[in-house]
């Protein structure tokens, strides 16, 4: 996903204070203990019965993230969180300033979800910045040694944090040397520094989403603006795994050595074969943008999020502010009316709601 701080282009397209930071800390290390013991046991057996408190319409609900123009959420978004029909949202650096605008907008959101509302921003560092005075100030590509990554995330985590943002689409886990993501990846050891990014945000509370999975950097097109093929780099997403990356992201690009026909964002063969079964994932997998070109080549975004959710995403990210009113009724639809899709949803519903837990959302 590119930033942009223009919500009209996007639909073109189709303080916590210091003691709640602490328990945000040790919520996070303390669901990395508890992933470690599960044995491999699914979040829907984890977690039956936060899970069955949860309507149809609210477990559907956990699997889209919202977006809305300026700097109050309009009575859509009141009323979306209220309800429990979407899981959070995502803001852009034309949502609000200053730190005093950011805290005021998030601890708006809170209130209607009743603290239990995802707040996301696309802040890699350099010119991605959704929040233009936090860091990192430089890019994935000036950003140092992996030592000297892990600070910086750190930092710009504790920023964020600070004014109410609990997950960061960042870090780039793609590999790139002369690609269009060239000037948005690490340099050197992609892997450690991807690692150390994850590691660093996590310190401070703040859950980390690699992406784009299973790697952009051979894209010779961003998929923002129409179909790019690439190939799989994977030894960055096995340091996020093994850095308990809670989000991993999947690209909208073609990977013909995977999948010869669908986008990685619909591909089972890679979404649930490689990143579920290979490679032993069971975070929140999310969706880039569904509004992309590349996504909006092959059809509407009502049927792209429901053949990504098919394929083992458990998150639609929104940024355009009339894409939830495709998306939710046909996910909603076909839940009440396929048993199979019904588990689908309530599996992915878990899983988002066991990142709401580690982040003391809720």
């Amino acid at each position: 996903m590119r930033l942009s701080s223009d919500p009209a282009a996007r639909r073109r397209l189709a303080l916590l204070g210091a003691v709640g930071l602490l328990a945000l800390v040790a919520g996070l290390a303390a669901g990395r203990d508890e992933k470690s013991s599960t044995g491999g046991e699914s979040p829907a057996a984890r977690a039956p019965a936060a899970l069955d408190r949860l309507s149809l319409r609210q477990q559907v609900g956990q699997l889209t993230i919202s977006t809305f123009p300026g700097g109050r959420p309009p009575a859509y978004i009141r009323r979306r969180l209220r309800a429990g029909e979407t899981a959070g949202v995502i803001l852009f650096a034309a949502n609000a300033g200053p730190p005093a605008e950011w805290r005021a907008l998030t601890r708006s959101l809170q209130r209607q979800a009743q603290s239990g509302a995802l707040v996301m921003v696309d802040q890699e560092g350099g010119a991605v910045r959704a929040v233009g005075w936090a860091g990192p100030v430089a890019g994935q590509p000036a950003q140092g040694s992996a030592a000297e990554v892990r600070r910086s995330a750190r930092a710009a985590a504790l920023q964020l944090r600070g004014v109410g943002v609990n997950v960061n689409l960042a870090p780039v886990a793609d590999v790139a040397a002369t690609s269009v993501m060239a000037g948005r990846t690490f340099t050197g050891d992609v892997a450690a520094k991807t690692g150390a990014a994850i590691e660093g945000m996590r310190s401070a509370g703040l859950a980390a989403t690699a992406k784009h999975f299973p790697g952009l950097g051979a894209a010779a097109l961003n998929t923002d603006d129409g179909t790019s093929t690439s190939v799989a780099e994977l030894a960055p997403f096995r340091a996020a795994l093994d850095a308990d990356t809670p989000l991993i992201m999947l690209s909208h690009a073609v990977y013909p050595a995977l999948d010869s026909t669908r986008i990685a964002s619909q591909s089972p063969a890679i979404a649930t074969g490689l990143l579920r079964r290979r490679l032993g994932y069971d975070g929140v997998v999310v969706t880039d943008s569904i509004e992309a070109q590349a996504v909006l080549d092959r059809s509407n975004v009502g049927l792209a999020a429901e053949r990504s959710i098919r394929a083992g995403a458990d998150l639609i990210l929104t940024t355009g502010s009339a894409s939830w009113t495709d998306i939710y009724p046909r996910l909603l639809a076909l839940a009440r009316r396929s048993r199979s899709f019904r588990e689908r949803v309530r599996e992915s519903a878990a899983r988002v709601l066991e990142l709401k837990r580690r982040l003391g959302l809720g």
